[in-house]
């Protein structure tokens, strides 16, 4: 690709690729020095994603540093300080494509002080990629990770574990890896785990398959992420279209127009369906949907589209399209876990925070906090009731005015939340409704 400017060779990428192709979310999670910055590298560079001056300039650092070979892990880790430490500190997103997916990368580090940014990276994910150095097996990062992974129903987890050629390819090493993972997951919940040794320096069972680990009879790792079923990862089931803007154009040509633009978060919703609106509990039918490309039979996740209905009906920002037969919980009491982001602890009792949840901002106090989690033993600290940074609590939260909520297992979107402090304007944490 040399010669050509990024933008160029993107839309040449973009240009084989059917702009229809499945979008892949994933996120890397593991301890420090697992190896999460060299396997995305080893990604990038092996399925030919990376340009070739990037490539020549993590070359030259590599030489300049003294280092053996070309560290790929360079490619992910940006801020000066990562590369000086050798550590990643903060989210970094990588995109790529193949000819069947597009991917968005979160690496994510790996630090406990850190938590809150891998919580941030995963929280729109598909998979989760848990690295485990064989060397070590699995340790409390892995385990804090896991357990993140899951609250955060993450819908599939593939446990790399790498650095197998420091293990000497060893296949039970691998054995007694998977083994123990698995009786510690029986404990989280988790729908799909998959299982494949690695070596992200030399690129075993990265991209290729390797010629080092003949036992090893699975795919690939890019083969899982290429292959992976994502389809039924979203909620087809519930409708739910949390209105975001209304759209009048008061043009002549649109005299009439009025649409709810928005992002469908759940269900599948189609032309002359009837539906409600909350708050108010008026039905009206489905007239058209629209969208910049023209006009829709049907809307389903995650689509950002502009409903027309047949009556003229109050609705506004904050307020949610749903089924008659198939309505959310509408409380102004909301039980959840939350992992706290802030420096500053959980102002308790009745701390006032800013809520947001879907296209709703509300003003909330704090009514309890039922207990901290023991990450590493998943022990449920009832005495124990302070929330500092990285801290994940359950609590109880009032709300000023009633949200329309799903439980999070059931809808990743009407099922989260995030609190932010009204004098800083900071996002202080996000949220999973129980």
């Amino acid at each position: 690709m040399t010669g050509q400017s990024v933008s160029d060779a993107k839309n040449q990428l973009m240009g084989t690729i059917d702009q229809d192709t499945e979008l892949l979310r994933f996120s890397t999670a593991g301890s420090v020095d697992d190896g999460k910055s060299t396997l995305i590298g080893r990604l990038l560079y092996d399925s030919k994603s990376i340009f070739e001056d990037q490539y020549e300039q993590i070359k030259a650092t590599s030489e300049r540093r003294g280092e053996e070979g070309v560290n790929l892990a360079l490619l992910t880790d940006g801020l000066k300080s990562e590369r000086e430490q050798g550590i990643t500190i903060d989210v970094a997103y990588r995109y790529f494509a193949t000819p069947k997916r597009k991917f968005i990368i979160a690496d994510t580090p790996g630090h406990i002080q850190y938590t809150r940014n891998m919580v941030t990276g995963a929280s729109t994910a598909n998979v989760a990629l848990i690295l485990i150095d064989a060397r070590n097996g699995i340790v409390e990062q892995t385990k804090r990770h896991s357990f993140i992974s899951s609250l955060l129903q993450i819908p599939h987890i593939v446990v790399c574990i790498n650095k197998m050629d420091l293990a000497d390819y060893s296949e039970e090493a691998y054995n007694s890896i998977k083994e123990e993972f698995s009786n510690f997951a029986n404990k989280l919940d988790v729908k799909d785990i998959h299982f494949i040794p690695i070596s992200a320096l030399h690129g075993d069972n990265v991209v290729d398959r390797s010629q080092n680990m003949p036992w090893y009879e699975g795919q690939t790792l890019m083969h899982y992420l290429e292959n992976v079923h994502i389809g039924s990862d979203h909620n087809f089931i519930d409708c739910r279209f949390p209105v975001q803007h209304v759209i009048r154009p008061y043009t002549d040509e649109h005299h009439d127009y009025r649409g709810y633009a928005g992002r469908v978060a759940g269900g599948i919703f189609k032309k002359g369906d009837e539906v409600m609106l909350l708050p108010s509990g008026f039905t009206s039918k489905i007239a058209k949907i629209d969208t910049y490309d023209g006009e829709l039979e049907e809307a389903f996740p995650p689509m950002s589209v502009t409903m027309l209905l047949e009556d003229d009906l109050d609705l506004s920002r904050g307020d949610m399209i749903v089924r008659p037969n198939n309505q959310p919980n509408v409380t102004q009491d909301i039980d959840a876990m939350i992992c706290w982001f802030n420096e500053q602890p959980l102002k308790q009792p009745r701390g006032k925070y800013v809520l947001r949840h879907t296209t709703q901002e509300v003003n909330c106090l704090v009514k309890e906090v039922r207990y901290t989690l023991d990450i590493n033993s998943l022990h449920r600290n009832l005495e124990d009731t302070k929330v500092h940074l990285n801290d994940i609590a359950r609590v109880v939260l009032r709300t000023t005015k009633p949200l329309f909520v799903d439980e999070y297992r059931n809808n990743r979107i009407t099922g989260s939340f995030v609190l932010v402090d009204e004098a800083t304007n900071n996002t202080v944490a996000a949220g999973m409704i129980i």
